[in-house]
């Protein structure tokens, strides 16, 4: 894949601020900011910053400037590359921008600078992702999960699978080579089939932590549900620490989904507040009830919401719907009526609040963080968070799987190994270890910030 040769420039902080930073990179970024600064940089050391004043090519004044030299290969993007430091003001850095533009630099592209790093080797290509991961990073969690995916934690783990594999490759090619010598083994079948086996179960550990790693990304989706005017919406705006769901007296307030997310204890949870349970002839409460199972579906925790005591129907019910999904009851309404309702659910978490004053919330957030279940955490952890990341796995899961069931039906080598190449493909896509097709590489970096 060719890397463009021309310098690229843009915004690396937003307009508006205090101080503003403009980047350019490429093989004139260091002569073209040089053409507008009062001061020759053109041999000035690398990792070296420079005072003075920035002007357009007209000679015009601009703003009195501190400029930052990388030159190649020690930069972010692995080319000679200048952050200029200026205030702040959306007129300085328009006008900056403009006047590089003018003396050769053209804007960057959104994720150009974090592509051409990929492309000139400073990155792989799940560490490029996880900068855009860094910069959407909303809570401790998802933070700790993009730094040790941009330290090459991740890239280690396939690292070592795909030693793994080629290991496997190679000895069985050896053993075709000298087909010919029935008395030379050189790959013991007992012994690849435990290998194929441990790699198998590392891949499948990684596809499965998607489940988890998609929840952390996305916000755990909490379901509340329950008869109308039981307090949903009043929960809901206690859990959100705002005004976000209307509340009132009247039955089926409520006739849609609201959405909203917060944090507790570092993880992002989104909550669902739905249309109340009954019946009703009003048709457009019925499709908010209906939209309420829906919703139920898609959760992985439901909060049922209770003020009075349910039936063995209703708790039927409930834990049908429930079956597959982790389940807290709350009696609401404990200011009026604390005596515990007679709940037969098992497996069931059953907390007492008041949602009106308040009362007993901490333990229903601390609730919620025990049954997400979230595993500890921390920047070496390994978590695929990425829709992509998991397909190529699942591929590679089918792929490994095919290697094993070979083995046990004896088929030659050839065949085997032609299924191990497939498996190292599959894992290759996920760091670019082979050439990505450029449709996949602006798939990726056109969701990037411009100026990153």
């Amino acid at each position: 894949m060719q890397i463009q040769n021309d310098t690229i420039c843009a915004l690396a902080t937003p307009a508006g601020g205090a101080i503003g930073i403009i980047r350019l990179s490429g093989p004139d970024a260091i002569s073209i900011t040089s053409l507008l600064f009062s001061r020759n940089i053109t041999d000035a050391p690398a990792n070296s910053i420079k005072y003075g004043i920035l002007r357009n090519l007209s000679g015009e004044e601009i703003d009195d400037v501190l400029v930052s030299i990388f030159r190649a290969p020690h930069s972010y993007t692995g080319e000679d590359s200048v952050e200029i430091s200026c205030h702040g003001s959306r007129y300085i850095l328009n006008q900056a921008v403009h006047a590089l533009i003018e003396a050769g630099a053209r804007q960057a592209l959104p994720g150009e600078y974090t592509q051409r790093a990929y492309l000139n080797g400073k990155m792989d290509l799940s560490q490029a992702e996880a900068v855009a991961d860094l910069i959407a990073a909303s809570n401790r969690a998802t933070h700790k999960l993009a730094l040790s995916q941009l330290k090459g934690h991740f890239s280690s783990e396939l690292s070592t699978l795909r030693d793994q594999l080629l290991k496997m490759t190679s000895l069985l090619e050896l053993e075709l080579d000298f087909s010919d010598h029935e008395e030379l083994e050189f790959a013991d079948r007992s012994d690849l089939r435990q290998l194929a086996e441990k790699i198998d179960n590392r891949i499948t550990t990684l596809a499965h932590s998607f489940e988890t790693g998609n929840a952390l990304k996305q916000g755990i989706a909490v379901a509340i549900i329950g008869k109308t005017n039981v307090g949903k919406s009043t929960l809901l705006n206690r859990l959100l620490h705002e005004e976000k769901a209307i509340v009132s007296d009247i039955d089926g307030t409520t006739r849609d989904v609201i959405e909203d997310t917060t944090i507790i204890q570092g993880i992002t949870f989104r909550f669902i507040d739905t249309a109340g349970i009954r019946h009703t002839d009003d048709t457009i409460e019925r499709l908010g009830i209906e939209r309420t199972y829906q919703k139920l579906e898609e959760a992985s925790i439901i909060l049922w919401l209770i003020d009075a005591q349910p039936t063995s129907d209703e708790q039927s019910d409930i834990a049908e719907r429930c079956k597959d999904k982790q389940l807290i009851i709350i009696q609401n309404k404990i200011d009026k009526v604390s005596t515990p309702y007679d709940i037969t659910i098992p497996h069931a978490a059953y907390i007492q609040i008041s949602a009106k004053q308040g009362e007993h919330l901490d333990s229903l957030e601390h609730e919620l963080y025990t049954v997400a279940d979230i595993p500890e955490i921390n920047e070496n952890s390994i978590i695929v968070t990425s829709a992509r990341h998991y397909e190529a796995l699942v591929h590679a899961k089918e792929t490994i799987e095919r290697v094993i069931e070979g083995m046990d039906m004896d088929l030659s080598g050839d065949l085997l190994a032609e299924d191990l190449r497939i498996c190292l493909e599959q894992l290759a896509e996920i760091t670019g270890g082979q050439i990505t097709p450029q449709e996949t590489l602006n798939n990726i970096f056109k969701h990037f910030c411009v100026g990153k």
